[in-house]
């Protein structure tokens, strides 16, 4: 089951699953940045439950380019690390799609480290996404 984190308890229940991918956040920081995206980006955060714990998180707000047009950004996708190919990865990022495809939005990206060798391979051969550019980023 997929739904959708609006509250500051669903966000803190949803933390510990998404320290797990963004681990230089504390629980503070976290809340903070989730209801300033909410508020300031239109950020979206769904959850997917299996016997109501949560298994998985995904994290997304639409944006407009000039290089995609409208599109769908993913910003966060998690999996507990305890249940990882179970489908559940693959679930919010259909989620997603189907979202887009919803709100006539024909695109979906998302940016992954180059460090995480097998996060680019689930979203190579599990999602059927394309490698299409680097990102670059400068911290000031």
């Amino acid at each position: 089951m997929i739904r959708e984190c609006t509250t500051q308890e669903q966000w803190k229940e949803a933390f510990p699953l998404m320290k797990q991918l963004r681990t230089h956040l504390n629980e503070e920081e976290f809340l903070t940045l989730v209801e300033l995206a909410v508020n300031e980006n239109h950020y979206r955060l769904f959850g997917v439950w299996t016997n109501n714990m949560l298994a998985g998180v995904v994290g997304f707000m639409p944006m407009t380019t000039l290089y995609y047009g409208r599109y769908i950004w993913i910003c966060d996708l998690v999996t507990d690390s305890s249940l990882r190919s179970r489908g559940y990865g693959i679930k919010l990022l259909k989620f997603v799609e189907n979202y887009a495809k919803e709100h006539d939005i024909s695109k979906v990206a998302l940016s992954s480290g180059l460090q995480r060798k097998e996060a680019h391979r689930f979203y190579e051969e599990k999602g059927h996404y394309d490698r299409v550019s680097f990102v670059f980023k400068k911290d000031l």
